[in-house]
């Protein structure tokens, strides 16, 4: 019996592929592609959702396939939604765009590609060899060094029967208006400042309350390097928490914690090496040798740090004082499941607030609120479904319905939600995990972070590139000219 993948054909045994539905709208191109036109090249097809954090950790991979087969790959993305706003080709254009795809992009709004081709999980591909043939199926963050590791015998086969086309595919793209921020992911408001997660220019903003620039904290490109100021490197930044004179970040794009020294703007790392990874810290171990998956959020408490892993489905804790890290909740599997501890499941936990002997998570995957009990680590679900459990509704604890929330921020026993998918703003009663909507007469544009100060929550509109200042109470919102 041959021992090669079950996944990875043989030529006489690849089956032709059917070309792509002609239903599909290409939100990034000009023109439809057509798989009889890219003949001669390897084709990778590439099945993906804006929400899932596997997805988005894969990018960079396919950035660095583009690169090192510019002369015989082609990529392709299909974007299947799990969430009804994520129908929307404006919509998808906006997270090819956050993510910088410059590959051409297919909304498969009504899922027919993904029935076409037997599709059954985010992220999948489909490898075609020059032919328009199967090569090989896989699933999951793998499914690139897999596809690696064919692409070069399926190049060299072309070329040996002189079918090779070498001319690079043609590139997709659709530019964002020029604005002073790019995607922000988080704003966090204090007294008398307002912190910025500029996440599309890789970058943090310390501001006046009226958006005027103090300081920028990174170079504005991606990177990963501490430094002072504008000479550190960030990628995609996300959560923030403030603590005294510390600023911390959970560096997302690089797979790290971050830290600002406020007084003098130095940048170190806390947690991470740089590069993703599924690691679970050992006793003594230093944090920068660490290998983890997508931090988003960030909350404090005295001298502990509390970290959300989305890659890892887990909440983590360190120890200012004695540098020691643990897992305080989430299995590493994805699901929405209450219980103590490791044997509890997060769905890509992604944002954080602290209540008395509290740590509230936004479960954005899980489409929940669930809250950590800190004495004896408990995870139960205060609010919302499960993964496929999700829609807008109000009413108490499992009545309600959010679509992959990813803010919270506390003020008294009120918890707001930035119910992102239903471009919403929610609060809720932590007492009695009554769900309700903020009537607030604004059009949001997949609002994400968010934080409560100086008597006003201030929102990270994230799709609209914006900040903006609202009184939950009067229903008001307020633009704030970030940089303008």
């Amino acid at each position: 019996m041959s021992n090669r993948r079950r996944d990875d054909l043989d030529m006489e045994a690849r089956p032709s592929v059917p070309q792509l539905p002609a239903s599909l709208e290409w939100v990034n191109a000009r023109e439809a592609s057509r798989l009889d036109a890219l003949r001669g090249r390897a084709v990778l097809l590439w099945f993906w959702s804006y929400d899932c954090v596997n997805c988005i950790n894969a990018l960079p991979g396919l950035r660095q396939l583009e690169n090192k087969y510019h002369d015989g790959l082609a990529i392709l993305g299909v974007h299947t939604p799990k969430y009804p706003a994520q129908q929307s080709s404006d919509a998808v254009l906006k997270a090819v765009n956050r993510h910088y795809v410059r590959f051409p992009v297919a909304n498969d709004a009504q899922w027919r590609a993904w029935q076409q081709y037997g599709i059954d999980a985010w992220p999948s591909a489909l490898l075609l060899d020059c032919e328009g043939n199967l090569a090989g199926r896989f699933v999951g963050e793998t499914a690139l060094r897999r596809a690696d590791e064919m692409i070069p015998a399926l190049l060299e086969d072309a070329a040996s029967r002189e079918m090779r086309v070498y001319a690079p595919s043609p590139a997709a793209f659709r530019s964002e208006p020029r604005m002073a921020l790019r995607f922000p992911a988080h704003a966090l408001a204090t007294a008398d400042k307002l912190y910025v997660s500029d996440t599309g220019h890789n970058r943090i903003l310390e501001c006046t309350h009226d958006g005027r620039v103090l300081r920028q904290f990174g170079s504005g490109n991606p990177g990963y390097w501490d430094g002072r100021l504008a000479d550190a490197g960030f990628t995609a930044p996300q959560g923030l928490a403030i603590s005294n004179d510390s600023l911390y970040v959970a560096d997302t794009g690089n797979h790290c914690l971050r830290r600002i020294r406020l007084l003098g703007g130095e940048v170190d790392t806390l947690l991470g090496n740089g590069a993703a990874g599924y690691q679970t810290p050992r006793t003594g171990e230093h944090g920068q040798r660490i290998a983890i998956s997508a931090p988003s959020a960030v909350a404090l408490s005295g001298d502990r740090i509390y970290v959300a892993l989305s890659g890892q489905h887990q909440i983590w804790r360190i120890d200012l004082h004695t540098r020691g890290i643990d897992v305080l909740a989430g299995s590493g599997r994805c699901g929405v499941r209450d219980g103590p501890g490791g044997r509890a499941q997060l769905a890509q936990p992604s944002a954080l607030a602290m209540l008395p002997g509290v740590l509230m998570i936004a479960d954005a995957a899980g489409n929940a609120i669930r809250q950590l009990r800190l004495s004896d680590f408990a995870l139960t679900t205060l609010a919302g479904g499960t993964p496929y459990s999700f829609g807008l509704q109000d009413g108490t604890g499992a009545q309600a319905r959010f679509a992959h929330p990813l803010g919270l921020a506390a003020d008294g026993i009120t918890l707001y939600v930035t119910d992102t998918l239903n471009n919403r703003l929610r609060a809720i009663n932590t007492r009695n995990g009554e769900v309700s909507t903020l009537p607030i007469e604004w059009r949001f544009h997949e609002p994400q972070g968010i934080s409560f100060a100086a008597g006003s929550l201030w929102v990270a509109d994230r799709n609209a590139h914006e900040i903006l200042r609202v009184d939950a109470e009067r229903g008001s919102v307020a633009r704030i000219a970030v940089g303008e």
